[in-house]
């Protein structure tokens, strides 16, 4: 018998009701800020990741389904989203338009990886860029907008106290300019301790040190506690960056915390990285997490251009819904079943059925030749308002008998008037 892959899950009706919520409240919450939806392929040539996420990197090292494609060109499934949005960005020649370009996306991503709670092999992200501005107030911009986000799904008030509001985490790990004399003593600091490191993070010294920060093995942990911090080496433009983000989050009353070891997983990241974290015990680490990322543009052929964004899980944002207890709206039931008796009706039950949809009514219908008992219980199983019966009579008067599921009070109404009465 075959199963979904391991890594992925179906997600079911009943989930879907979650899933609409989320969706609807990410995309109110871009366009109230002025963001547009862009989609991109599903795979792009492998070299945009190599180049783009860091050949360094776990998701290239470790984590890319990258397969030849049948002219033998190497493709790869969407890792991740802002390296194929920034290649659309110059594609699409979106440097002439008025800067900065403020997009976002919602779709799936593949990463190989354990699959545990709230992550996946097959995951969906919703993904929110801005290219083209340096500013560190356009770095607020997008943190607000995650923090808006939180707080339109209920994640920020009214939660258990056991679960708590999130928690936002803030970090600057520099630019190209001050951040090799921060990884120049980072290295050196670590190598004195080589033989407390995991295998993963002995490879991270050489090929990519600020990966180090971000091991969760208890050796690596300790260590972490007492190397020096990138905040302590950042340039004059990178401090003054930061301290102006902090002004704007001050000026918007966000509670935040300086995470020292904050550092993010793909290589582009610059200047600014920040997590929104849930308080929950043993929930998944980061609900959405981003930054800048001013010299990726450039690393896939562009001119450089600063920009920042976030990304967000949907599996986690739901995971922690449900942890929350938050309520999500019904995907609504059905407003009529419609019932039949006889070849007669069954046909005119066709009709009359389409007619009510095309008025945007939801209507469920019994095609098999069924008691009118057994029809009306599958009227109940699918939670229907009101359930529609026709039989000869009715037929033969053009008419209709409505019949309230709730109450059992049922009224004879012409077919030409069922769609008013249904619409009350």
């Amino acid at each position: 018998m075959y199963k979904a892959p391991r890594g992925t899950e179906d997600i079911l009706p009943a989930e879907q009701p979650y899933w609409r919520f989320v969706e609807a409240q990410a995309e109110a919450v871009c366009r109230s800020y002025g963001y547009q939806r862009i989609e991109t392929p599903m795979f792009e040539e492998a070299g945009l990741f190599e180049r783009g996420v860091g050949a360094a990197s776990d998701i290239v090292e470790k984590e890319m389904y990258t397969f030849p494609d049948r002219s033998g060109d190497l493709m790869t499934l969407r890792p991740e989203g802002t390296a194929p949005v920034c290649r659309a960005y110059l594609e699409h020649g979106m440097a002439q338009l008025p800067q900065p370009v403020r997009l976002y996306y919602l779709g799936p991503a593949f990463r190989y990886e354990r699959p545990q709670a709230g992550r996946f092999r097959q995951h969906h992200q919703l993904g929110v860029e801005a290219l083209g501005e340096a500013d560190p107030a356009l770095d607020a911009e997008v943190i607000s907008l995650a923090w808006d986000l939180f707080q339109r799904l209920g994640l920020m008030v009214g939660a258990p106290r056991s679960i708590g509001a999130p928690l936002l985490k803030l970090n600057s790990i520099g630019c190209s300019q001050c951040r090799p004399r921060y990884i120049a003593e980072l290295r050196a600091n670590y190598s004195g301790h080589v033989e407390q490191l995991c295998t993963d993070c002995r490879s991270r010294l050489e090929r990519n040190p600020l990966r180090l920060l971000d091991c969760k093995q208890p050796g690596c942990q300790a260590v972490a506690g007492a190397v020096p911090r990138s905040l302590d080496h950042l340039c004059h433009d990178c401090r003054q960056h930061f301290d102006g983000l902090q002004v704007y989050l001050k000026a918007l009353a966000f509670p935040y915390s300086v995470d020292h070891r904050l550092v993010r997983g793909l290589d582009y990241y610059t200047r600014t990285v920040f997590e929104v974290q849930p308080v929950v015990e043993g929930a998944q680490s980061t609900m959405a997490g981003g930054g800048r990322y001013d010299g990726l543009v450039e690393a896939v052929g562009g001119k450089p251009t600063p920009a920042v964004g976030f990304a967000a899980g949907l599996e986690r944002i739901i995971l922690n819904l449900k942890r929350a207890g938050v309520h999500v709206p019904d995907s609504g039931s059905p407003v009529a079943f419609m019932a039949h008796l006889g070849p007669a009706a069954k046909e005119r039950a066709l009709l009359l059925a389409g007619e009510l949809r095309r008025r945007g009514i939801t209507v469920v219908a019994a095609w098999s030749d069924r008691s009118l008992r057994a029809q009306l219980r599958q009227a109940n199983s699918v939670g229907a308002r009101y359930a529609l019966i026709l039989g000869d009579a009715e037929l033969a008067s053009g008419s209709v008998v409505v019949r309230d599921m709730a109450t059992g009070e049922q009224q004879t109404v012409p077919q030409d008037q069922v769609g008013g009465r249904l619409a009350l």
